[in-house]
């Protein structure tokens, strides 16, 4: 909900403070960059102290840095805070996916980070949901006072739940070297190897791409088909049920079709969908196109989540918290090109474009996982 709340939200901001669409996306380009570089912290402290604790004590500073967004004065000052929160919920969704990682076996697992989907699909639904009806309604502040809440009693649950785990549940990796010698090792490690590079390019691509078009769907919505920021945001949140479309149907598809099906066929969908996004002239497609726009993204996202798990078992809390930092440092360099494109193609152009790139981009990560298949295969015969 942090991380998307302010999508429907950017033409109401760019009105109440005087300024341009793009320069109002910077709410969601510093959330993201703050989000990426701040991985890099918490991904060896998880290793260090134990996820679910780390996990706990980021939410209540996620509380924190939401009260602030609520209660900034200027654009500047909300920039500021943005910032912040962006830097604390670095801590919340690689550290979960690590800890699942930890605990659940590699056959087990896919299954398992897709019913996890289900509570950040429900969170970016719900954010695209509130942030519009904010807009129109209630005004901007009002969502970051109930995400506030919402952290605060998330961070006292995690807390409870953390002293009743068994030992090994907490899965603490005590490494010898200390402060930012630990993590540099660690990171090291992780980038040294050929498969990581590749996951965590792509990724990073990934985020570019889907979220330089996500971020502004209801601004298209709105501008070229003239729907209320209240119903672009609710159309918004299809593409959450894509998403919980693919968690609860996840074992099937994957044992169809495999990881690399999942890769190809989630690429392609996306594709589909953006291009009907933006050349259709009938809005009502936006249906279909966001929720088809959902799905896809699931499913090339979700595996490669789950190659990030793997890419070093040993070290998985860094690795995890690499994949998340490209992926969001990603997400942030997409949102501030398509932000600087839209004066030039239009919102049209941006959905056009970043189509064309994720089945591009998904395409040739499936040939690579379906080429270190086969030299697996080779080796073990």
């Amino acid at each position: 909900m942090s991380m998307r709340v302010t999508d429907p939200m950017l033409i109401k901001l760019a009105d109440e403070f005087g300024i341009g669409i793009a320069l109002a996306s910077w709410v969601v380009t510093v959330f993201g960059f703050a989000y990426g570089v701040s991985q890099l912290l918490f991904g060896p402290l998880g290793d260090r102290y134990g996820k679910v604790r780390v996990v706990a004590h980021g939410c209540a500073a996620c509380s924190v840095t939401a009260l602030l967004c609520a209660l900034m004065p200027g654009f500047d000052a909300l920039l500021v805070a943005r910032a912040l929160a962006g830097a604390m919920a670095a801590s919340v969704i690689p550290l979960s996916m690590a800890w699942i990682g930890d605990v659940v076996s590699y056959e087990h697992r896919q299954p398992v980070l897709a019913k996890f989907l289900i509570g950040q699909i429900l969170g970016l639904s719900a954010g695209a949901v509130i942030g519009g009806l904010s807009a129109e309604y209630f005004g901007w502040r009002f969502p970051f006072f109930l995400i506030a809440a919402w952290f605060a009693a998330t961070s006292v649950g995690l807390h409870s739940i953390n002293r009743l785990l068994p030992a090994g549940a907490r899965a603490l990796h005590v490494i010898d070297e200390s402060g930012f010698r630990r993590m540099f090792v660690e990171f090291r490690h992780v980038l040294r190897l050929a498969w990581a590079q590749q996951v965590l390019l792509t990724v990073s691509l990934e985020g570019a791409v889907i979220f330089g078009a996500l971020a502004f769907v209801p601004a298209h919505l709105h501008s070229v088909y003239g729907l209320s920021l209240a119903s672009s945001g609710s159309l918004v949140m299809l593409f959450g049920c894509g998403g919980l479309i693919f968690a609860l149907r996840s074992r099937d598809l994957v044992s169809r079709l495999g990881e690399v099906g999942l890769i190809n066929a989630g690429a392609m969908l996306v594709g589909a969908s953006l291009l009907l996004l933006a050349l259709t002239p009938f809005w009502w497609l936006a249906f279909p196109a966001c929720a088809g726009f959902g799905l896809g993204f699931y499913m090339l996202h979700n595996t490669l989540q789950i190659n990030a798990t793997q890419m070093a078992p040993e070290r998985r809390g860094a690795a995890v918290a690499a994949f998340a930092s490209c992926f969001f440092l990603g997400q942030a360099l997409g949102v501030a090109i398509a932000g600087a494109a839209l004066s030039v193609i239009g919102t049209r152009g941006v959905l056009a474009a970043c189509a064309v790139l994720v089945v591009f981009i998904g395409l040739r990560f499936g040939r690579a996982r379906r080429l270190k298949d086969m030299s697996a295969t080779q080796s073990a015969g």
